[in-house]
């Protein structure tokens, strides 16, 4: 029994102590949903492209055509 807990809480020190990522999705994620895929980098911008789509008329984007 005191093995068990032992083990389960060494398990959540791990997760608490997870390294940020420097490279690949994981490194980038939309500044106003939190989401990993689909990300508009294009100027520094870090949105997602359902983010983007809401918020770009505000930015200054034009959608032509």
């Amino acid at each position: 029994m005191a093995l068990d807990f032992l083990s389960q809480q060494k398990g959540e020190d791990m997760r608490n102590k997870a390294v940020k990522r420097k490279f690949g999705k994981g490194a980038r994620k939309c500044i106003r949903c939190g989401g990993f895929h689909g990300i508009v980098r294009k100027y520094g911008l870090m949105y997602c492209r359902r983010c983007f789509r809401e918020v770009a008329s505000n930015l200054g984007f034009h959608k032509y055509s």
